[in-house]
């Protein structure tokens, strides 16, 4: 399943605790179909003393969530919409907002079978 959210895109959060909170994603796990997000969905996890960890302690760590909880924000509108994918005229494939129509990115690379004569 090919996703059309990307690391460091920013999204905003859909449902949940941190409903409407944009931020920026740092890991994509396509086969799961979840993100993690900087600052949301934050947990305590408990560790033992350590050398690593020579303190102990809670550390605040960063969980995933599923993809179809966050919509990406679109740089030109600065809204959370939905994103579509589309051939341009050399066969490149590119993301693009479907509000404003907006081109986010190129995903892939130009393909002569795709291309407009």
């Amino acid at each position: 399943m090919a996703t059309k959210i990307r690391i460091n895109d920013i999204v905003e959060v859909q449902v949940g605790t941190d409903a409407d909170t944009r931020a920026k994603v740092l890991q994509v796990d396509h086969a799961a179909g979840k993100v993690i997000v900087e600052g949301v969905n934050r947990v305590y996890k408990h560790v033992r003393r350590s050398q690593k960890n020579p303190q102990g302690g809670r550390l605040s760590k960063e969980m995933p969530i599923n993809i179809s909880n966050v919509k990406l924000v679109c740089e030109k509108c600065s809204a959370a919409t939905r994103i579509g994918a589309r051939f341009l005229d050399d066969g490149s494939k590119e993301r693009f907002c479907k509000a404003c129509n907006a081109g986010l990115g190129q995903i892939a690379p130009a393909n002569s079978n795709r291309a407009k004569k």
